[in-house]
């Protein structure tokens, strides 16, 4: 028996080792990861660089908090916001895309003094208080807690004329993922985000992107605000951030970095130098090996050629990318995974997810269409 708690379900699926896009299990079988650790592995497994970083920092001080001024955090919350474009001004670093989602929220409360969140059918923010209040479906699967500690209402996806009777002049913050990752690799697509901008501009609300799984280059570019172009006044971002390191961190414009006061916000762990080391190192190889680029090639090569088998058609952005299929997505994975490629399903039955490195291949991808035409 198990000493973990057992509360996730099993991959049939024991990884010893990885490199590159590839799972090694026991028994010598080699698995193409599709999956990335849910959209973790931006990097992918043994990325020289990373590894060299966070050898190199924990030789050289492996920890200290936030009290103590580093050059790696420093370094660190520069170069993200060079990465981010020039709409931020400051980073607040912590570890979990949930609670970047919950210092957002904070922060748009306190700015604004509202009671209210507008939030969108399908999202997932994250399962602590304040971020499973705003994830769909939470509270009557797991949320747990006796109440939400805010009113929160529901938009419809991609329909800008619902907007304006969910955020009103008691909205404190709008918070969305621009590429929904859990709801099914579901875009949001320009028109509805700017709408949702420019409501926001009306009543004096916040807009939040929740680019957790959707950010720091999954979709081919820097964040999907860059994609959509639209800016929103917090961004929080996780997962691909670490390639595997936990670390989070969310992104305040001007107005909002005005409104921090001196230990309003507070963490241990955000902004550790081990983190920042693997911050830094992630976006190194981000920009040094035009990883970004490669997403958008070999994302749209995916749709040029993987429209085979069960494959009725495609959703999402970059390398958040749904495929719809004519059958319950559970079986394609099932099937998929017996013929040692790894995928993920998604809050839609009717939708696998592809949340690959961004090293990923044509050759690879190639892997996966033989496998769909098969089944």
């Amino acid at each position: 028996m198990s000493a973990l708690t057992p509360v996730f379900a099993q991959y049939p699926l024991e990884v010893e080792h990885a490199e590159g896009v590839w799972l090694h299990a026991r028994g010598g079988r080699r698995v193409l990861d599709l999956y990335g650790g849910h959209a973790v592995a931006a990097l992918g497994y043994g990325h020289p660089g990373w590894t060299r970083a966070l050898a190199a920092q924990a030789a050289a001080c492996n920890f200290q908090s936030n009290a103590v001024p580093m050059a790696v955090r420093e370094r660190a919350a520069a170069r993200l916001l060079r990465f981010a474009g020039g709409a931020f001004d400051s980073v607040f670093f912590v570890n979990s895309g949930a609670e970047a989602n919950e210092n957002a929220l904070k922060m748009a409360f306190r700015i604004t003094g509202r009671p209210h969140v507008a939030a969108v059918e399908g999202s997932f923010h994250g399962r602590t208080a304040a971020a499973g209040a705003v994830t769909w479906g939470a509270r009557e699967k797991w949320h747990a807690f006796p109440r939400t500690p805010f009113d929160v209402s529901w938009m419809p996806r991609r329909e800008p004329g619902a907007i304006a009777q969910h955020v009103t002049q008691d909205t404190a913050a709008v918070i969305v993922e621009p590429v929904q990752g859990v709801g099914g690799a579901f875009d949001m697509g320009a028109a509805f985000l700017q709408a949702l901008r420019r409501r926001c501009d009306e009543v004096g609300a916040l807009l939040v992107f929740d680019e957790v799984q959707c950010g720091m280059g999954r979709t081919g570019q820097p964040f999907a605000a860059d994609l959509y172009g639209v800016r929103p006044d917090m961004i929080t971002t996780a997962k691909a951030l670490g390639n595997g390191f936990p670390c989070a961190a969310l992104l305040l414009t001007p107005r909002v970095t005005e409104a921090v006061k001196m230990e309003s916000l507070g963490t241990t762990f955000g902004g550790g130098p081990m983190a920042c080391a693997a911050i830094e190192a992630v976006i190194e190889a981000l920009e040094s090996g035009d990883l970004l680029g490669n997403v958008r090639r070999v994302s749209q090569y995916v749709r040029e050629t993987c429209h085979v088998g069960p494959v009725t058609g495609f959703q999402g952005e970059g390398f958040l990318l749904g495929l719809r299929m004519n059958r319950p997505a559970k079986d394609i994975q099932a099937a998929l995974l017996a013929r040692d490629i790894l995928t993920g399903t998604s809050g839609d039955p009717q939708v696998l997810r592809l949340l690959p490195p961004y090293i990923l291949g044509e050759e690879h991808v190639d892997l996966l269409k033989g496998a769909l035409a098969s089944l």
